[in-house]
């Protein structure tokens, strides 16, 4: 998949142009609702025989408009959106910078830029999908506008037991907690990509080795408490069970961690890039009056996982 980088307007040149069928969003998540975008692009590429690409933005939106904006926004990492968009068959992906210049522009100079200039044949984009100065084009305009030089396709609604599909809806169900309701919306389970780093050791202290995940500082969480999860590491799928908050038993509450006891597994992997796909909540964290209590807690969080797990892999 070839990437590309703009800013309007010092960088728009693109070194190996091509006539694209291209999918226009943010795509934060790469969820039910975006999958059906990119698909109607992948699928006129294949008609008209061009190049399926996906036109998205950077940073999100929220950072230029929201002044408080929470730190940890994002459902998907640069790299996580790019694993998704190229497994689908995305061939080309435009990063476009967002910021006062490009909100700046008439819905008519996005066009000519960010279309026309690009040799964009076919656009599609979901049906809230706006641009221009305010907001003020729609796909509605995007078709007023072609000329017949491009054609358009707006993706109406996907909606799940009457809720619409949106990075929105999903990012509420992770900060409540509902990680069932964030992976039936997403169509996967919800994945953090992270690095294991060195922590205090206390697990393996207590007879349960954890792995101290750092995620990237932007990524959202789920709300503390312990989680079933799937933890991948050198390319190999293990069952977890993950405490993600303070460990109010031995912390201050302030610091924030994200610790994954990987069963049957007794490897070293300091600095390994990992991922965890987080299946099920099991309970609140909480914090207990002794480590008698502790361990016991940990031993039932342990059978708990692992017998979700094994529910969801029959």
């Amino acid at each position: 998949m070839e990437i590309f980088h703009l800013q309007y307007p010092e960088q728009m040149t693109v070194p190996s142009l091509k006539t694209y069928s291209l999918a226009l969003g943010f795509f934060d998540g790469v969820h039910h609702g975006h999958e059906c975008v990119i698909q109607e692009a992948l699928r006129v590429a294949k008609e008209k025989e061009i190049t399926p690409a996906v036109m998205t933005f950077t940073p999100h939106p929220k950072r230029l408009f929201q002044k408080d904006c929470p730190e940890r926004l994002y459902l998907t990492t640069k790299k996580e959106k790019e694993r998704y968009l190229k497994k689908m068959g995305v061939e080309a992906l435009f990063y476009v910078e967002f910021d006062w210049n490009l909100a700046s522009l008439q819905p008519e100079q996005f066009i000519q830029c960010f279309i026309e200039d690009l040799n964009v044949k076919h656009v599609v984009a979901g049906f809230d999908f706006t641009f221009g100065v305010k907001g003020s084009g729609t796909m509605t305009t995007m078709e007023q506008l072609s000329a017949g030089r491009y054609t358009t396709t707006t993706v109406e609604e996907v909606a799940i037991d009457g809720e619409t599909v949106s990075s929105t809806y999903i990012r509420h169900a992770l900060q409540s907690g509902k990680i069932d309701l964030a992976n039936r919306f997403l169509g996967r389970y919800y994945e953090t990509d992270g690095i294991v780093v060195d922590g205090e050791k206390r697990g393996r202290q207590l007879g349960f080795p954890t792995a101290n995940i750092e995620v990237h500082p932007e990524l959202m969480l789920p709300l503390k408490g312990v989680y079933a999860v799937y933890f991948t590491v050198r390319g190999k799928r293990y069952k977890g069970v993950c405490n993600v908050g303070t460990v109010p038993t031995f912390n201050d509450g302030n610091t924030y961690t994200v610790e994954v006891h990987i069963l049957n597994f007794d490897h070293m992997i300091y600095g390994e890039e990992v991922t965890v796909e987080w299946v099920a909540r099991i309970r609140d964290e909480q914090k207990f009056d002794g480590i008698d209590a502790l361990i016991a807690q940990i031993q039932a969080d342990k059978e708990s996982a692992d017998a979700i797990l094994d529910e969801v892999l029959a």
